[in-house]
């Protein structure tokens, strides 16, 4: 049985769709989590496979998370307008990939998960994730947050990896206690991913404009 989260990650993809679809402009941005939000899907549901079967999976979660940890990393470059900002996202983007490749072969080993450059990939994220809300709120005009996709995404991925740089941070440790916090983290993990998505999902469609037909 496939966890729940992954059918709100295929929610995500449909509604990502229609960015092509509709003939109205979109970022560029949204335009890259099609391919994203795909490869995410084949990648959870291989590593589902491979936990079914009795194989190991914490090298492909270890560096998926890593790429992922890249590309959000490359769309707030995107949404955020300083250019000395994107310059250090670049630089930072090249750094933690280097640095978590490293850790995961060399420190903390393939079959472990990388605990220490997760929870640095989280600071990063969350730390970007407030400089876009910083120079979204210090505009010199008003902004329609409701219509505004990267609020939505960052909205997603600041309250995704606030709560889960605590959560996954210690993963290697909660996992060696007790069955009780074992379904207790994955629950709580559940609930997580359904929201970053759910988000996620709010972003793509609140460009769509319904009309209203008055008889």
């Amino acid at each position: 049985m496939n966890p729940l989260f992954i059918y709100f990650i295929g929610v995500s993809f449909l509604a990502s769709l229609t960015v092509y679809i509709f003939n109205r402009p979109a970022p560029f941005y949204l335009k890259l989590f099609s391919p994203f939000l795909f490869a995410t899907i084949c990648v959870e549901l291989y590593g589902l496979y491979l936990s079914d079967h009795g194989k190991p999976n914490v090298i492909l979660y270890n560096l998926f998370s890593v790429f992922e940890f890249c590309f959000y990393l490359f769309i707030l470059s995107l949404v955020i307008s300083n250019i000395t900002v994107k310059r250090v996202i670049y630089v930072t983007i090249i750094a933690y990939a280097a640095g978590a490749v490293i850790n995961i072969f060399f420190i903390q080993g393939t079959k472990t998960f990388h605990t220490i450059t997760y929870s640095i990939g989280c600071l990063l994220v969350v730390t970007f994730c407030i400089v876009y809300f910083l120079e979204l709120f210090r505009l010199p005009k008003s902004v329609k947050l409701h219509n505004n996709p990267a609020f939505w995404i960052c909205s997603g991925l600041l309250f995704y990896f606030c709560c889960g740089f605590p959560l996954f941070g210690l993963i290697n440790y909660l996992v060696t206690i007790s069955d009780l916090l074992i379904r207790n983290f994955f629950l709580i993990s559940t609930i997580l991913n359904i929201t970053l998505y759910s988000l996620f999902t709010i972003g793509f469609l609140c460009r769509l404009r319904t009309r209203k037909y008055t008889s």
